[in-house]
């Protein structure tokens, strides 16, 4: 079975975005942000766009 960051790379890699929420319901990842330091730290080239929805602001990030 892929990691958690396998399947977090594998999904971005498709040119898909992901947040938080999707990656607590795809993967059952409670800190994506500490996935996605991880991939960064591995030279992945991650952009972060900040999305607010009502009064909540989250980011979701996506391959450049």
């Amino acid at each position: 079975m892929k990691t958690q960051k396998q399947q977090i790379k594998a999904y971005l890699s498709k040119g898909k975005s992901i947040t938080p929420i999707d990656a607590l319901s795809k993967f059952g990842c409670f800190r994506l942000s500490a996935r996605i330091a991880d991939l960064r730290n591995e030279s992945l080239n991650i952009a972060t766009k900040y999305v607010t929805k009502g009064d909540k602001t989250f980011a979701s990030y996506s391959v450049k």
